[in-house]
Protein backbone atom coordinates (compact mmCIF):
# COMPACT_ATOMS: atom_id res chain seq x y z
CA UNK A 1 0.00 0.00 0.00
CA UNK A 2 1.42 3.19 -1.13
CA UNK A 3 1.12 6.11 1.66
CA UNK A 4 1.13 9.94 0.78
CA UNK A 5 3.82 11.57 3.13
CA UNK A 6 2.02 14.30 4.25
CA UNK A 7 4.73 17.18 5.05
CA UNK A 8 7.54 15.38 4.56
CA UNK A 9 9.90 18.34 3.69
CA UNK A 10 9.35 18.92 7.47
CA UNK A 11 10.24 15.68 8.48
CA UNK A 12 12.29 16.37 11.88
CA UNK A 13 16.41 14.33 12.52
CA UNK A 14 15.76 13.30 15.90
CA UNK A 15 19.34 13.31 17.59
CA UNK A 16 19.05 10.28 19.93
CA UNK A 17 20.61 11.14 23.47
CA UNK A 18 22.19 8.00 25.21
CA UNK A 19 21.56 7.11 28.30
CA UNK A 20 24.51 5.47 28.12
CA UNK A 21 26.93 6.33 25.78
CA UNK A 22 29.09 3.11 25.56
CA UNK A 23 25.98 0.83 24.96
CA UNK A 24 24.44 3.52 22.12
CA UNK A 25 20.93 3.00 23.78
CA UNK A 26 18.07 4.88 24.77
CA UNK A 27 14.78 3.28 26.47
CA UNK A 28 12.05 4.49 28.00
CA UNK A 29 8.26 4.34 28.61
CA UNK A 30 5.68 6.63 27.24
CA UNK A 31 1.78 6.67 29.17
CA UNK A 32 -1.37 8.72 27.84
CA UNK A 33 -4.19 8.42 29.54
CA UNK A 34 -7.78 7.42 28.93
CA UNK A 35 -9.89 9.83 27.28
CA UNK A 36 -13.91 9.82 26.99
CA UNK A 37 -13.45 10.55 22.91
CA UNK A 38 -10.72 9.75 20.82
CA UNK A 39 -10.06 13.43 19.64
CA UNK A 40 -9.70 14.59 16.14
CA UNK A 41 -6.86 12.75 14.93
CA UNK A 42 -3.69 15.16 14.46
CA UNK A 43 -0.76 14.86 12.29
CA UNK A 44 1.90 14.15 14.27
CA UNK A 45 5.17 14.92 12.81
CA UNK A 46 7.44 12.43 10.72
CA UNK A 47 11.08 12.00 12.16
CA UNK A 48 13.63 9.71 11.96
CA UNK A 49 17.29 8.72 13.30
CA UNK A 50 20.39 6.47 12.53
CA UNK A 51 19.02 4.20 15.54
CA UNK A 52 17.15 1.32 15.08
CA UNK A 53 14.08 1.34 17.04
CA UNK A 54 11.78 -1.15 18.69
CA UNK A 55 8.36 -0.60 20.19
CA UNK A 56 6.50 -2.72 22.41
CA UNK A 57 3.14 -2.21 23.63
CA UNK A 58 2.00 -2.42 27.35
CA UNK A 59 -1.42 -1.41 27.13
CA UNK A 60 -4.32 0.52 24.86
CA UNK A 61 -3.11 0.88 20.97
CA UNK A 62 -0.80 2.62 19.18
CA UNK A 63 -1.13 3.77 14.96
CA UNK A 64 2.17 3.87 13.19
CA UNK A 65 3.03 4.76 9.59
CA UNK A 66 5.77 5.11 7.52
CA UNK A 67 6.32 5.28 3.50
CA UNK A 68 5.14 1.78 2.91
CA UNK A 69 2.76 0.76 5.31
CA UNK A 70 0.33 1.70 8.54
CA UNK A 71 -0.50 -0.42 11.19
CA UNK A 72 -2.42 -0.63 14.18
CA UNK A 73 -0.37 -2.09 17.38
CA UNK A 74 -2.48 -3.37 20.34
CA UNK A 75 -1.37 -4.95 24.00
CA UNK A 76 1.63 -7.50 23.05
CA UNK A 77 2.63 -6.30 19.95
CA UNK A 78 5.99 -5.22 18.46
CA UNK A 79 7.31 -3.07 16.46
CA UNK A 80 11.05 -2.35 14.97
CA UNK A 81 11.77 0.56 12.85
CA UNK A 82 14.70 0.24 10.26
CA UNK A 83 17.88 2.92 10.32
CA UNK A 84 17.12 6.52 9.66
CA UNK A 85 13.70 5.38 8.22
CA UNK A 86 10.58 7.96 8.33
CA UNK A 87 7.70 7.44 10.60
CA UNK A 88 5.58 8.86 13.05
CA UNK A 89 2.78 7.05 15.95
CA UNK A 90 0.08 8.01 17.46
CA UNK A 91 -2.51 6.83 19.91
CA UNK A 92 -6.12 5.77 18.05
CA UNK A 93 -7.80 4.38 21.27
CA UNK A 94 -10.01 5.78 23.74
CA UNK A 95 -7.97 3.74 26.42
CA UNK A 96 -4.61 4.49 28.14
CA UNK A 97 -2.09 4.04 26.05
CA UNK A 98 1.35 3.04 27.73
CA UNK A 99 4.37 1.46 25.65
CA UNK A 100 8.34 1.20 25.54
CA UNK A 101 10.73 2.67 22.82
CA UNK A 102 14.08 1.22 22.70
CA UNK A 103 16.74 2.81 20.65
CA UNK A 104 20.01 1.68 20.06
CA UNK A 105 22.94 2.00 17.88
CA UNK A 106 22.76 -2.06 16.22
CA UNK A 107 26.93 -1.40 15.00
CA UNK A 108 27.72 -0.80 18.65
CA UNK A 109 26.64 -4.27 19.74
CA UNK A 110 29.05 -6.31 16.87
CA UNK A 111 32.15 -7.18 18.15
CA UNK A 112 34.94 -8.49 16.19
CA UNK A 113 34.04 -12.39 16.55
CA UNK A 114 30.37 -11.33 15.43
CA UNK A 115 31.22 -8.24 13.15
CA UNK A 116 30.62 -10.86 10.02
CA UNK A 117 27.07 -10.71 10.87
CA UNK A 118 26.39 -7.06 10.94
CA UNK A 119 25.97 -7.22 6.96
CA UNK A 120 22.99 -9.00 7.73
CA UNK A 121 21.53 -5.81 9.40
CA UNK A 122 23.48 -3.40 6.99
CA UNK A 123 19.85 -2.61 5.16
CA UNK A 124 21.60 -2.43 2.13
CA UNK A 125 19.39 -4.63 0.12
CA UNK A 126 15.97 -3.83 2.03
CA UNK A 127 15.04 -2.01 5.67
CA UNK A 128 14.51 -3.76 9.00
CA UNK A 129 11.27 -3.16 8.87
CA UNK A 130 10.66 -5.51 6.24
CA UNK A 131 11.10 -7.96 8.99
CA UNK A 132 7.95 -6.93 11.00
CA UNK A 133 6.01 -9.94 9.01
CA UNK A 134 7.56 -12.14 12.07
CA UNK A 135 6.10 -10.55 14.44
CA UNK A 136 2.46 -10.38 12.80
CA UNK A 137 2.81 -14.15 11.86
CA UNK A 138 4.64 -15.97 14.49
CA UNK A 139 3.45 -15.29 17.73
CA UNK A 140 5.95 -17.70 19.64
CA UNK A 141 8.66 -14.57 18.47
CA UNK A 142 6.25 -12.07 18.82
CA UNK A 143 6.37 -13.15 22.67
CA UNK A 144 10.31 -13.68 22.84
CA UNK A 145 10.72 -10.73 21.17
CA UNK A 146 8.48 -8.24 23.84
CA UNK A 147 10.31 -10.38 26.67
CA UNK A 148 13.53 -9.29 25.76
CA UNK A 149 12.51 -5.46 25.38
CA UNK A 150 10.94 -5.55 28.45
CA UNK A 151 14.26 -7.23 30.05
CA UNK A 152 16.43 -4.38 28.36
CA UNK A 153 14.08 -1.88 29.86
CA UNK A 154 14.26 -2.90 33.52
CA UNK A 155 18.24 -3.70 33.27
CA UNK A 156 18.47 -0.01 32.10
CA UNK A 157 15.90 0.82 35.01
CA UNK A 158 17.45 -0.59 37.67
CA UNK A 159 21.45 -0.48 36.61
CA UNK A 160 22.75 -3.16 38.76
CA UNK A 161 26.01 -4.31 38.57
CA UNK A 162 26.59 -5.61 35.31
CA UNK A 163 23.74 -4.24 33.27
CA UNK A 164 25.37 -3.20 30.33
CA UNK A 165 26.31 -6.61 29.76
CA UNK A 166 22.48 -7.61 30.53
CA UNK A 167 21.48 -5.14 28.05
CA UNK A 168 23.84 -5.77 25.47
CA UNK A 169 23.19 -9.28 25.89
CA UNK A 170 20.07 -9.14 25.22
CA UNK A 171 19.97 -7.08 21.85
CA UNK A 172 22.39 -9.52 20.50
CA UNK A 173 19.65 -12.34 21.39
CA UNK A 174 16.62 -10.15 19.64
CA UNK A 175 19.20 -9.73 16.21
CA UNK A 176 19.39 -13.54 16.62
CA UNK A 177 15.99 -14.14 17.44
CA UNK A 178 14.78 -12.14 14.00
CA UNK A 179 17.93 -14.17 11.37
CA UNK A 180 16.50 -17.09 12.74
CA UNK A 181 13.35 -16.42 11.82
CA UNK A 182 13.63 -15.03 8.83
CA UNK A 183 11.12 -17.44 6.59
CA UNK A 184 10.93 -14.69 4.28
CA UNK A 185 14.77 -13.88 3.55
CA UNK A 186 14.45 -10.34 4.37
CA UNK A 187 17.79 -10.97 5.60
CA UNK A 188 20.58 -11.66 3.81
CA UNK A 189 21.21 -15.26 5.02
CA UNK A 190 23.27 -16.76 2.45
CA UNK A 191 26.32 -19.01 2.86
CA UNK A 192 29.33 -15.85 3.15
CA UNK A 193 32.38 -17.29 2.62
CA UNK A 194 33.64 -14.59 1.24
CA UNK A 195 34.29 -13.39 4.66
CA UNK A 196 36.84 -15.73 5.48
CA UNK A 197 38.79 -14.07 2.56
CA UNK A 198 38.83 -10.68 4.06
CA UNK A 199 40.25 -12.03 7.57
CA UNK A 200 43.77 -10.85 6.31
CA UNK A 201 42.48 -7.20 5.85
CA UNK A 202 40.71 -6.96 9.23
CA UNK A 203 43.66 -8.51 10.94
CA UNK A 204 45.57 -5.87 8.79
CA UNK A 205 43.69 -3.15 10.46
CA UNK A 206 43.72 -4.52 13.79
CA UNK A 207 47.36 -4.49 14.17
CA UNK A 208 48.21 -0.81 11.94
CA UNK A 209 45.48 1.39 13.94
CA UNK A 210 47.95 3.47 15.34
CA UNK A 211 49.60 4.01 11.68
CA UNK A 212 47.69 5.53 8.25
CA UNK A 213 46.11 2.98 6.89
CA UNK A 214 45.27 3.06 2.93
CA UNK A 215 43.26 1.29 0.90
CA UNK A 216 45.61 0.34 -1.48
CA UNK A 217 47.15 -1.25 1.22
CA UNK A 218 44.03 -3.35 2.32
CA UNK A 219 43.70 -3.97 -1.76
CA UNK A 220 47.71 -5.25 -1.42
CA UNK A 221 46.79 -7.63 1.19
CA UNK A 222 44.28 -9.58 -0.83
CA UNK A 223 45.52 -8.88 -4.53
CA UNK A 224 42.39 -7.01 -5.47
CA UNK A 225 41.86 -4.19 -7.99
CA UNK A 226 41.04 -1.01 -6.13
CA UNK A 227 37.14 -0.79 -7.34
CA UNK A 228 36.78 -4.69 -6.91
CA UNK A 229 38.03 -4.51 -3.18
CA UNK A 230 35.90 -1.36 -2.15
CA UNK A 231 32.72 -3.04 -3.70
CA UNK A 232 33.58 -6.70 -2.22
CA UNK A 233 34.63 -5.04 1.65
CA UNK A 234 31.13 -3.33 1.76
CA UNK A 235 29.31 -6.07 0.32
CA UNK A 236 30.52 -8.20 2.99
CA UNK A 237 30.82 -6.53 5.70
CA UNK A 238 27.97 -4.01 4.88
CA UNK A 239 30.60 -0.72 5.44
CA UNK A 240 32.65 0.77 3.37
CA UNK A 241 36.44 0.24 4.81
CA UNK A 242 36.55 3.78 5.52
CA UNK A 243 33.87 3.22 7.90
CA UNK A 244 35.06 0.29 9.23
CA UNK A 245 38.33 1.75 9.72
CA UNK A 246 37.05 4.27 11.77
CA UNK A 247 34.68 2.51 13.84
CA UNK A 248 38.09 0.49 14.75
CA UNK A 249 39.62 3.85 15.51
CA UNK A 250 36.75 5.19 17.77
CA UNK A 251 36.69 1.66 19.91
CA UNK A 252 39.77 1.68 20.46
CA UNK A 253 39.90 5.01 21.81
CA UNK A 254 36.75 4.34 23.80
CA UNK A 255 39.05 1.62 25.53
CA UNK A 256 41.92 3.67 26.15
CA UNK A 257 39.81 6.39 27.87
CA UNK A 258 38.16 4.31 30.09
CA UNK A 259 41.49 1.87 30.75
CA UNK A 260 44.73 4.14 30.49
CA UNK A 261 45.45 7.96 32.57
CA UNK A 262 46.81 9.30 29.07
CA UNK A 263 46.14 12.82 27.40
CA UNK A 264 43.42 12.82 24.31
CA UNK A 265 46.27 13.92 22.15
CA UNK A 266 48.18 10.83 23.06
CA UNK A 267 44.86 8.92 22.83
CA UNK A 268 44.29 10.40 19.39
CA UNK A 269 48.07 9.30 18.23
CA UNK A 270 47.56 5.73 19.68
CA UNK A 271 44.34 4.79 17.03
CA UNK A 272 46.05 6.70 14.22
CA UNK A 273 45.04 9.93 14.05
CA UNK A 274 47.25 12.77 15.30
CA UNK A 275 45.28 15.43 14.03
CA UNK A 276 43.10 16.46 16.64
CA UNK A 277 40.44 17.99 15.35
CA UNK A 278 40.01 15.32 13.05
CA UNK A 279 39.95 12.97 16.30
CA UNK A 280 37.64 15.15 17.88
CA UNK A 281 35.32 15.57 14.82
CA UNK A 282 35.32 11.37 14.75
CA UNK A 283 34.61 10.57 18.11
CA UNK A 284 31.67 12.76 17.94
CA UNK A 285 30.24 11.40 15.19
CA UNK A 286 29.90 8.23 16.90
CA UNK A 287 29.63 8.82 20.63
CA UNK A 288 27.48 12.59 20.12
CA UNK A 289 29.74 13.60 22.93
CA UNK A 290 33.95 14.93 22.79
CA UNK A 291 36.37 12.48 24.18
CA UNK A 292 36.62 14.35 27.40
CA UNK A 293 33.37 14.61 28.21
CA UNK A 294 32.59 10.78 27.44
CA UNK A 295 35.49 9.52 29.96
CA UNK A 296 33.81 11.99 32.36
CA UNK A 297 30.53 10.81 32.32
CA UNK A 298 31.28 6.93 32.04
CA UNK A 299 33.22 7.97 35.38
CA UNK A 300 30.19 9.36 36.83
CA UNK A 301 28.09 6.50 35.52
CA UNK A 302 30.69 3.75 37.59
Amino acid sequence: MNIILENEPDAHKEQVEYQNPLLRLKIWQITQPASVALPVPKIFRWHYHKEVEFLAVLEGGLAIQTKHEMRELRRGDVHVFGSSQLHRTKKDLPEALSYIVCQFDLAQHFDESTMPYLHYFSEVRQPLSRLNYIFRDQSSVRQQAYGLIMDIFRESQAQEKGYEIAISASIRRLMLLLLRSDTQGVLNNEENSELFRLQPVLDYVEQHLDEKIAIGQACAVLNLSYHYFIKYFKKAMGMSFVDYVNYKRVKKAERLLLTRDTSIMEIGEAVGIPNMAQFYKLFKRHNQCSPKEFKQRMKAER
